[in-house]
Order: C-alpha cells, then structure tokens, then sequence
C-alpha cells in the first residue's frame, strides 16, 4: 500500500472550506495587538536596562582597574536591542502587514 492510498482514506474528500474571507475576528485582532505591543515595550525596557547595567559594570571595572570584557557584553545587548526594534517591521515586510513597509501585493 503506497503512502498516497493510505493518505487519500484518511483524508476526506469534502473538506470544508472557510468562508469568512480569512480575516481574524476583530476582538483577538485586538488583544493580539495588545499583547505584542506589551511584548515590544517590554523587551525595549529590558534593552535599556541592559545598556544602564552593562555601562555601570563597565564603570566600576574601569574604577578598580580590571580589564574585562565588557564591549563584546555590550555588543550583545545592542544586538539585542536592534532585534526587538526590527522584529515588528521585519515580520510585516514578510507577511504583507497592509502598513507601511510591507511586503508588495500583486
């Protein structure tokens, strides 16, 4: 028995189609947009924290005379923060998010 024999029984013919035009409800359109945008702010409160913390390691080592390596820490967390500011334009260039920078439509 060929896997398409097996995959055509248990598939059933008539699949039934969505007909509400492939829109979200408008409800969780909105506490999804809620929910990434407390997403968004926190992780840019979290990149701040992150260069506030990393600059006063970077003070108090230089102050005790330690050589560290806190430039390559601190290149991560603007890496980091770089991510998070372009993660929402990046996904909506990708999924045609119908605003500015989106991806084209044909």
């Amino acid at each position: 028995m060929s896997y398409h024999s097996v995959l055509a029984r248990l598939v059933p013919a008539d699949v039934p189609q969505p007909t509400s035009g492939g829109s979200a409800p408008g409800p969780l359109v909105t506490y999804v947009t809620t929910a990434l945008n407390l997403v968004a702010w926190a992780g840019t409160a979290a990149g701040v924290v992150g260069v506030l913390v990393t600059g006063a390691m970077m003070a108090i080592s230089h102050k005790r005379g330690e050589s560290s390596e806190h430039m390559s820490r601190l290149g991560m967390v603007l890496g980091g923060c770089i991510l998070v500011a372009t993660a929402g334009p990046i996904v909506s260039w990708f999924f045609g998010g119908g605003g500015t920078g989106g991806a084209p439509t044909k």
